[in-house]
């Protein structure tokens, strides 16, 4: 009885020692399966993260390029467009300084020329002012003043009789003597052409006193130009 005890007390012992070893490897199996999964589940989440920070950071790093890129393009447009202001401002102020629309100031040469009827030079008139300042122009004058008026293509320097007694006008305003030439350029060649022997209409008309002068101011043209025949080509053709 005891014999057929010890044996069933040994064999349920085996059972129980083969039970808790195969609940022990299967629950070891289980950890390391969990602990293997949530490895590679966190290895699988940090390279999807890696990724996306790496697809983020070429996104970024494009519209950085793309940014600079841009940038540069609007940096060369300033600067090609202040170029091209500063070259339109500078031609514009040439074109208003030559069309006497401005206040200018250099060195020159300055005229008095003075009225002497009882002298065998008589009268001074239109022709005369007109004939200087032609031959000032041909000198290479930048810019000429008669009496501080400012004289341009559009000028006009006419005798007129105003009630009974003839002036001369200068852009439509009353001249007396003397006469002011003012007239900015080269001072020898305008010196010269005026002093030149027989032809040069200070050699010609000794009233016509020539000095040469630096920082002469000559006012720009205070009257209105209004262009009523000539049309613009350009806008035509369209």
């Amino acid at each position: 009885m005891k014999k057929g005890k010890g044996i069933m007390t040994a064999t349920i012992g085996l059972i129980c020692f083969v039970l808790s070893y195969v609940m022990f490897m299967q629950f070891k199996t289980v950890e390391e399966t969990n602990i293997t999964q949530i490895e590679n589940m966190r290895e699988k989440e940090l390279s999807e993260k890696l990724a996306n920070w790496k697809e983020k950071f070429e996104e970024t790093d494009l519209k950085l390029q793309q940014t600079n890129e841009k940038l540069q393009e609007y940096k060369q447009k300033r600067e090609s467009n202040q170029e091209a202001s500063e070259l339109l401002n500078a031609e514009l102020i040439q074109a208003q300084a030559i069309a006497g629309l401005t206040d200018v100031k250099g060195d020159g040469i300055i005229i008095t020329y003075t009225e002497d009827e009882n002298s065998e030079l008589g009268k001074i008139e239109d022709r005369h002012l007109i004939e200087l300042v032609n031959e000032l122009r041909l000198a290479g004058a930048e810019a000429i003043s008669i009496n501080d008026q400012r004289i341009t293509n559009m000028s006009d320097i006419i005798n007129v009789m105003i009630d009974g007694k003839e002036f001369i006008l200068v852009n439509r305003k009353r001249m007396t003597s003397p006469y002011i030439i003012k007239a900015i350029g080269d001072q020898k060649y305008l010196e010269s052409a005026l002093t030149t022997k027989t032809i040069g209409f200070a050699t010609r008309y000794p009233n016509a006193i020539v000095e040469k002068k630096n920082n002469i101011i000559i006012n720009k043209y205070n009257g209105s130009i209004k262009i009523k025949y000539a049309k613009d080509v350009v806008k035509e053709e369209k």
